[in-house]
């Protein structure tokens, strides 16, 4: 009786060991995009990556495929992969939809909040509260930090996947036309009442508080952006 044979390719351990190095290299890749230290437009050079990354170009190419698919590279045939240039009109559309999932987020989760969840997003609204006018990188930290709990507390898989996808995606965009000195204090206020209506239990007030703030947003991104057009 003859021994069935199983391809490197069928075998589950290959696959798995496969899939970990697609997703580590794809990780990889990802924080030099989103660093900036791989600008929007840049080409992404195979040989150099995979020697920095010490794989061949074969889970590179896989890593290329999975960062495509999240809409952070683009490749074009004949010619390689390039981190994608996210234009205004583009950066617009996506905070229409990121509004939407943010009024979701708060929607669900004012309804099922924890009095430890509640607690750290207090803390971290206090911090806000606190954060010097100039003092743009730090809360763009606790910025990114807040939405991503808000979502992640409501313990939805698509919602947060998505949402991810969206922010990365707007992190192409430049991101510092959203963080003028003039709008810290806002933003953190806003911040700190959106937890005010979490605690209530209000659903449908945070909601509207979550969407009209990324709307905001949206505005000022607007705005710089033709500003910027007009001036170059």
């Amino acid at each position: 009786m003859s021994q069935l044979s199983i391809s490197p390719t069928d075998d589950p351990l290959h696959l798995v060991q496969s899939t970990s190095l697609t997703r580590l290299v794809a990780d990889s890749v990802e924080k030099f995009i989103l660093s900036g230290e791989l600008a929007p437009g840049a080409k992404l050079n195979e040989v150099a990556l995979a020697e920095r990354l010490r794989v061949s170009r074969g889970p590179l190419r896989e890593a290329f495929r999975t960062l495509e698919e999240s809409g952070l590279i683009r490749q074009e045939k004949n010619r390689g992969a390039f981190v994608r240039v996210i234009e205004l009109e583009e950066a617009a559309d996506i905070y229409d939809v990121r509004a939407g999932l943010d009024a979701t987020a708060g929607r669900l989760l004012a309804t099922r909040i924890t009095v430890a969840q509640l607690a750290s997003l207090r803390a971290l609204t206090e911090s806000m509260l606190a954060v010097g006018a100039h003092e743009i990188e730090r809360f763009h930290v606790m910025n990114l930090a807040f939405h991503d709990q808000i979502v992640s507390m409501v313990g939805n898989d698509s919602l947060t996947d998505t949402y991810g996808k969206l922010v990365k995606q707007l992190t192409l965009f430049r991101k510092r036309n959203l963080l003028a000195p003039r709008a810290i204090p806002r933003f953190a206020e806003e911040h700190s009442a959106i937890v005010d209506l979490l605690e209530a239990g209000n659903a449908s007030g945070c909601a509207d508080a979550l969407f009209a703030h990324a709307q905001g947003g949206r505005l000022r991104m607007l705005q710089d952006g033709n500003l910027a057009g007009m001036s170059s």
